[in-house]
């Protein structure tokens, strides 16, 4: 097999195609071709990276172990933490802890944390003890929290500097410095007392003392905080990086508006996940175990209400006896209003993302999916009760189906609504399985609101 592409570009491009389609053509290609390898990995280690994920691990593992511990560092940094984990897991634990300690300690955490904990304690060991204690301290806060996002890596300079001797300071850091948006001002205990933004120093004149060039008192966050409300904030306030303080107003770290945009769009994916009784951390990295053991117990609860449809459907057994044509529609029914009441739960959920539902709001919220649904279902019932009609030539069938619709779709409307509403009362993510509970409620009504007609007029 034969890749002639001569650019690392088109390279890369070729084989990340080849490694998706025909992982082990590229596995070989590039274990014929080291010299096509070394300049990729030269070029970008994006491109590198994206062809590791789509090779089997052992191979990924081979290709990115013949590298110095910097550069597979850079890869490594780039590759979705699962993946990330499980190549590492792959290589031998010397190679893997001297490769962890060329990252951003937040980096290495977040991959350390899809390392199954006995090799997590291995490499660990292996590492040098400064690094292993900064990140064991990271791994200690939840993932989707400000601490578990944050990097240690924080420019601080003190107070007592003018803005000249700030600058030529930042000369002599700028090989260990990762983010040079904002630097931090604090005092002798490492208290967070403002932030100057790395222009406002530029331009500041060289005896001008930092403290009347910073920001006194900036926003910052407490480690235990909440991902969302950190991404809220440097949103709101049009941040490229928020402070994270201990409870004395310490400064811990950072994390930046490329954390935040990553983590965001990770909420995103997990909520459409969750709505549907995925695990909310899932993706195609996942072990079967952990995937099943997630899935497991919202199928359970789907078969349940399922069984309860069943159930009610089953009490109307009399009239689908005399007619049968009428089973024929059920689904129809069920249908039109499953898709609507999941427009309004995505709209719902999408809003409360955006923190636009003040509580004031419910009311108006829940009036105006109402009449969405009553407006639509007056439509669609007209619609389908006119098809029904003609093709039984039975007006009464269309009559039914006409109703029922009409019902099913502002009762659906409503639960779709609501039922994220109520989760965010109670506390719960808005997102979590609420399409199973609005598919069982609208399921029920719709087909024992369509039998249950059907008995009254037929």
């Amino acid at each position: 097999m034969k890749l002639r592409l001569l650019r690392p570009r088109e390279l890369a491009q070729g084989l990340r195609g080849l490694a998706r389609r025909r992982p082990r053509d590229a596995e070989e290609y590039l274990g014929s071709h080291p010299e096509q390898w070394a300049s990729l990995v030269e070029a970008d280690p994006h491109d590198a990276a994206d062809i590791l994920e789509a090779l089997e691990d052992e191979a990924a593992a081979g290709l990115l172990g013949g590298l110095d511990a910097e550069t597979a560092a850079d890869i490594l940094e780039e590759m979705q933490d699962e993946a990330a984990a499980d190549i590492l897991e792959e290589l031998h634990h010397e190679v893997a802890a001297d490769i962890l300690e060329e990252l951003p300690a937040d980096e290495a955490a977040d991959i350390l944390g899809e390392v199954e904990p006995g090799a997590r304690r291995a490499l660990l060991g292996r590492m040098a003890g400064d690094k292993a204690e900064e990140i064991l301290e990271l791994l200690a806060y939840p993932p989707d929290s400000a601490g578990g996002l944050m990097s240690t890596e924080a420019t601080t300079l003190p107070a007592a500097l003018s803005a000249g001797e700030a600058i030529e300071a930042l000369r002599r850091l700028h090989e260990h410095v990762e983010h040079l948006s904002y630097v931090y001002v604090v005092d002798p205990d490492h208290r967070l007392l403002g932030v100057v933004s790395f222009r406002e120093l530029v331009f500041a004149r060289p005896g001008t003392a930092l403290e009347e060039v910073m920001v006194a008192d900036p926003v910052a966050v407490r480690p235990e905080t909440d991902r969302e409300e950190v991404a809220d904030l440097i949103q709101r306030y049009n941040l490229l990086a928020v402070p994270v303080v201990d409870h004395r107003g310490g400064l811990l770290g950072m994390v930046t508006i490329d954390d935040v945009i990553e983590e965001v769009r990770r909420e995103a994916t997990e909520d459409i996940a969750t709505m549907v009784g995925a695990g909310r951390g899932e993706t195609i990295y996942t072990t079967v175990a952990h995937s099943v053991r997630s899935r497991l117990p919202w199928t359970a609860v789907n078969l349940g209400t399922a069984l309860l449809v069943a159930v009610v459907v089953s009490q109307f057994e009399p009239i689908i006896s005399r007619l049968a044509v009428l089973a024929a529609y059920m689904p129809v029914v069920a249908s039109v209003g499953g898709n609507s009441g999941a427009q309004s739960q995505a709209v719902v959920i999408r809003s409360m993302a955006l923190d636009s539902i003040p509580a004031h709001w419910v009311r108006r919220v829940m009036l105006r999916s109402g009449l969405i649904g009553l407006f639509n279902g007056i439509a669609i019932g007209t619609l389908s009760g006119a098809i029904a009609a003609l093709f039984t030539q039975q007006a009464r069938i269309g009559l039914v189906v006409a109703l029922a619709a009409l019902c099913n779709l502002v009762v659906a409307n409503l639960v779709g609504s609501g039922i994220p509403i109520i989760l965010d009362r109670l506390g719960k993510d808005p997102a979590l399985a609420s399409n199973i509970f609005m598919t069982m409620i609208t399921d029920t009504v719709g087909m024992g609101g369509f039998l249950a007609i059907a008995t009254g007029l037929l």
